[in-house]
């Protein structure tokens, strides 16, 4: 169950930088006299900020989560670029087209993060997160040795830099030196 809210959460956070523009867009929409401060605008923008301080907390947890194991890394490729541009217009189309203080467009927009919220986590695209790159963290993928059986494993981890040390904490998200 844990580790559902922890998936949960790290979607959340990949749609920090759409919930920031939504806000923008609807506060400067809202000082140039262009909306009014309404029942849907101020349910929209407590909306999105909710989900910026969820993700904020949901990626603050999981990276300093306790479940760090030592890992003994064979290989590391850095594979951020593969992933980021196909949300980038996703981003362009919610923040641009979608006029929010409509309530069909706000239930629209809902539905959609619904659906590929269901999407991401069935398909375990957690790597795909455009807000952990933004605060500096790129995406690896990492083939390591598994310590009990010696095999050698390949997962998708997140991180701040291509380490070349060989050994590193690892847990189901997150790279780290100690």
């Amino acid at each position: 169950m844990k580790e559902k809210f922890e998936k949960l959460f790290l979607y959340i956070s990949s749609f920090i930088p759409l919930y920031f523009l939504i806000i923008v867009k609807e506060l400067t929409e809202i000082i140039n006299g262009n909306l009014s401060f309404d029942i849907t605008n101020s349910i929209m923008l407590s909306f999105n900020a909710l989900l910026i301080i969820l993700g904020s907390i949901g990626v603050i947890l999981n990276y300093n989560a306790k479940n760090y194991v030592r890992i003994e890394i064979v290989e590391i490729k850095n594979i951020t670029c593969q992933n980021f541009l196909p949300f980038f217009p996703l981003f362009v189309l919610f923040a641009l087209a979608f006029e929010l203080e409509f309530i069909s467009m706000a239930i629209v927009y809902l539905l959609i993060l619904i659906m590929i919220g269901i999407v991401y986590l069935k398909n375990d695209m957690l790597y795909v997160n455009p807000f952990l790159n933004i605060v500096g963290l790129s995406t690896y993928e990492v083939k390591f040795k598994d310590k009990k059986d010696e095999s050698i494993k390949t997962k998708k981890v997140f991180a701040f830099k291509n380490y070349n040390a060989k050994t590193f904490e690892a847990n189901n998200l997150f790279l780290r030196t100690k």
